[in-house]
């Protein structure tokens, strides 16, 4: 299946995000906006989008903005991009500031809402740049990507500071969760999803940093899981992990790529 490992100008960790699709069995292609606003690349052609992390036009705050603008603001794009959401044979991952693109866009946690009480991710609590390892864990959720990885607690790279899951409207948090729209949380050394710096590098609320769609097939996570899929990428493992050569992370990338044969 081919895979769009879509980037901007300032993007990065887009190799990385290739590697992982390409070692889970994908077609990964390189595509950049220029690519679709030339349409010289259409988004039909392909079953996944991968949209990287990085600073988007530059490392400003909200710098997602002028991505999801160059797709909002451009009825072309703006449909591909709509067409392709709603297909039922597509699947998506947004990773850092693909993840602020996809809450921009209003792809998660669902299509529809007043753009004044659209959840989005913005400064982190410590009014820092973050850049380290934590620990997740994988919730049940509806996800394809993290199916059969229900409550595994593992390492992850996050690198971001705009990553704190604002809900600006009561009662969004618990649907989300009651629906099975949560996907993955920050935990502290105990395994327990925390709001406790530094274990929740940002102070999102339940330790929240994944959220996925109601049926499951569009994903958005702040942690940088293509960052972490091979072993020797982690800043950590267990003993008994060190002679392998994949890790957990890797999982996902399969999943997708089954769901796709599928």
């Amino acid at each position: 299946p081919k895979v769009a490992i879509l980037r901007d100008e300032g993007s990065n960790s887009d190799r990385e995000m290739s590697a992982a699709f390409y070692a889970a069995g994908f077609e990964p292609w390189d595509i950049t906006m220029t690519d679709l606003l030339s349409k010289r690349i259409n988004l039909d052609d392909f079953r996944g989008l991968a949209a990287v992390g990085g600073f988007s036009y530059a490392d400003v705050p909200e710098s997602a903005k002028g991505w999801a603008a160059t797709i909002q603001f451009n009825p072309e794009l703006r449909d591909m991009f709509l067409n392709f959401y709603e297909r039922p044979d597509t699947f998506s991952l947004g990773v850092c500031n693909g993840c602020q693109l996809f809450a921009l866009l209003g792809w998660i946690p669902w299509p529809g809402i007043d753009p004044k009480i659209q959840p989005r991710f913005i400064q982190n609590n410590s009014k820092r740049f973050e850049s380290r390892w934590v620990s997740v864990k994988i919730l049940p959720s509806k996800s394809i990507m993290l199916q059969g990885m229900e409550d595994m607690v593992f390492g992850i790279h996050v690198d971001h500071g705009e990553g704190r899951l604002n809900f600006p409207e009561n009662g969004m948090l618990e649907k989300i969760t009651d629906q099975g729209q949560a996907a993955l949380a920050y935990v502290d050394d105990k395994g327990q999803e925390t709001e406790a710096y530094p274990f929740n590098p940002n102070g999102s609320p339940m330790g929240l940093t994944g959220l996925c769609t109601p049926d499951g097939r569009h994903l958005a996570m702040m942690p940088h899981p293509e960052r972490a899929f091979l072993t020797w990428q982690a800043h950590w493992l267990p003993e008994n992990m060190k002679g392998l050569p994949a890790s957990p992370w890797l999982t996902m990338f399969q999943n997708a790529y089954k769901w796709c044969q599928n």
